[in-house]
Order: structure tokens, then C-alpha cells, then sequence
């Protein structure tokens, strides 16, 4: 439906402002040369538009963001390459809040007062080894951009399977809503958290291993495989994926947590 049609049956009274204001986030979008811009994803999709750098150029990657940050006051960029992480931050030092992780290949431009209100969502985020960190961090940065807190905990493999007995106990206390468990190789460790926590496991498999099938296609199948319940999986080395998925489940659960 056109913008004009919309406002017509508005005036008419043929919409309610409920209905017309539903029909407007659908409409909302941003054409530039190369990009059409989902300005209103977050508000009618609960996760935030985000902007995959990957096969994108420098030049492209500065005017998605400008009108990111013009529009929404905010612009969060995946996969960037590291001379990539390092342009942006000179191009927009100044004009914006420029938060880099480079851990996870992501930046966080934002205008003043453009950080994300508490949502009361709690995520963890735990990782197998340390060549998963990256991919995890993907997870963890995309869940404090939903609003969640998240805690983050690496290096705790099935290979030295007590080192997760401590890590377990945190979780406890922090009473996730949902926890991201990202691991590469044969991808067991997912399973055996799930095992252990009463709340949706994210299975996130890392692209780490060799051999056969060791590009994070045997953590893939071993995630899906699992005779663990409660898992759901997203596919290899999409952090991003698993980061909105538990901040869209943690979300839900604290508008729950307050209503009386």
C-alpha cells in the first residue's frame, strides 16, 4: 500500500491509528544507490537493523552509515575488515560515538543519547575455545545492542570438561534467559549445556577444526544431531543470528518478568 492510499484511509476513517501506524513500519525504508535501508526493522521486528560489511566497499560502508545515524541516531556494522574498522573510525571520529570491537569484527556508531535503554533481558554467551571467541563476541556485542545484559564466558571445551562446572554455576546466578553456546571442531558443547540449564540454547558452530568436513560443516551437523532438547541453531559462524535470536527470547521473557 502507498504512503498517499495509507494517509487517505486514515483521514477516511477506514484505519485506526493502531492499524495505520503497523502498515507505516512496513513502509519504512531508506533507497540508496546500492542499499534499500530497513529503517523501522527494530520497532517492527524487535532486532535492530545492522549492516554486513562483508564484499561492501569503504565508500558504501560511509554513506549507509551516515544515513543510519541521520535517521535512527544509530548504525551497527558486521564483518568489517580490519582497514575497514580503522577508515570508519577516522571518517566519523567527531561527528559520532564510535564504539569498535575488533575481537568481533563489529562497530557501534551512534549520535549522543543514542544507546540502547535496559530491556531487563538476560543472555549468556559461552564459547568452547578460544578460536571461537570472535564469533561469540559477534553474539554477545548483537545482545547488548538488543538492550540485554550479557555475561560472557570462553575457553570451557569438552576437552576439559570440568572447566565448565564453575561457568555453569555463574550462569546460576545470573538466571539467564537464554544462553548462546558457540563451539567449532566437533561442536559437542551446546549439547551438554543444554543439558544442564532449563532455558533455550542457542547453538552457534564456529568454523574452527580441520580434516573432514572441518569448516564448521561437523559442528553444524553435531549441534542439529544433539539428543539434547531445548536447542535451536543457527548456521556456522553466524553470531549475528545468535545474538538477536536470544535477545529477541530474552526480551520477551523480561516484559513478562514485569508485568504484575
Amino acid at each position: 500500500m502507498h504512503l498517499r492510499r495509507l494517509l487517505e484511509e486514515l483521514v477516511q476513517g477506514k484505519l485506526s491509528i493502531d492499524e495505520a501506524e503497523k502498515r507505516l513500519r512496513l513502509l519504512s525504508y531508506e533507497e540508496l544507490r546500492h542499499s534499500m535501508l530497513d529503517l523501522n526493522r527494530e520497532a517492527r521486528a524487535g532486532a535492530p537493523e545492522a549492516v554486513l560489511a562483508e564484499h561492501k566497499s569503504t565508500p558504501a560502508l560511509v554513506e549507509i552509515a551516515e544515513t543510519m545515524l541521520e535517521a535512527k541516531g544509530r548504525c551497527i556494522l558486521t564483518r568489517l575488515r580490519e582497514e575497514q574498522l580503522a577508515e570508519l573510525e577516522r571518517r566519523f571520529r567527531g561527528m559520532a560515538k564510535v564504539e569498535a570491537y575488533p575481537e568481533a569484527r563489529m562497530m557501534v556508531l551512534r549520535s549522543p543519547g543514542a544507546d540502547p535503554p535496559s530491556t531487563g533481558g538476560r543472555v549468556g554467551v559461552v564459547c568452547a575455545g578460544t578460536s571461537d571467541i570472535p564469533v561469540a563476541r559477534e553474539a554477545e556485542v548483537t545482545a547488548r545492542e538488543m538492550g540485554c545484559r550479557v555475561w560472557f564466558f570462553s575457553d570451557v571445551g569438552v576437552a576439559g570438561l570440568h572447566r565448565l562446572l564453575p561457568v555453569m554455576e555463574k550462569l546460576a546466578r545470573a538466571d539467564p534467559d537464554a544462553v548462546v553456546v558457540a563451539a567449532g571442531m566437533e561442536g559437542a558443547l551446546p549439547g551438554v549445556v543444554a543439558g544442564l540449564v532449563d532455558v533455550p540454547v542457542i547453538g552457534l558452530p564456529v568454523s574452527t577444526g580441520y580434516g573432514l568436513r572441518g569448516r564448521g560443516e561437523t559442528a553444524l551437523f553435531t549441534m542439529l544431531h544433539s539428543c539434547s532438547p531445548g536447542i535451536a541453531v543457527v548456521n556456522i559462524d553466524n553470531g549475528f543470528g545468535a545474538g538477536v535470536l536470544a535477545g529477541l527470547i530474552a526480551n520477551r521473557a523480561a516484559r513478562f518478568r514485569e508485568k504484575p
